[in-house]
């Protein structure tokens, strides 16, 4: 592969940089980029659970007729079942 020899620009502003790749190629300045370290912390807010596969099948389908994701269904689910057993704390689904 023949090494790119494009010289990047310099810019005032993002969004400078933003427009001029919207018409150019970033492949083609690959070589002028500086090299850049950074960090990055993930931190999930979902805990995943394993379910059995039959049940995850069923769950699908049944989410399916009712037009919301599986996901959803399982945390509606759950929700309610929290209720009716815990304390009454109010929990509240993100609508996937």
């Amino acid at each position: 592969m023949a090494e790119n020899k494009k010289t990047l620009p310099k810019f005032d502003s993002l969004d400078a940089a933003v427009n001029f790749f919207d018409e150019n190629d970033m492949g083609d300045y690959l070589d002028s980029m500086p090299e850049v370290e950074f960090e990055i912390d993930l931190q999930a807010d979902k805990t995943y659970y394993a379910v059995d596969s039959q049940l995850s099948t069923q769950l699908r389908q049944v989410a399916k007729k009712r037009g919301v994701s599986a996901e959803t269904l399982l945390n509606l689910w759950v929700q309610e079942k929290l209720m009716e057993t815990g304390p009454k704390t109010t929990y509240q689904v993100a609508e996937k």
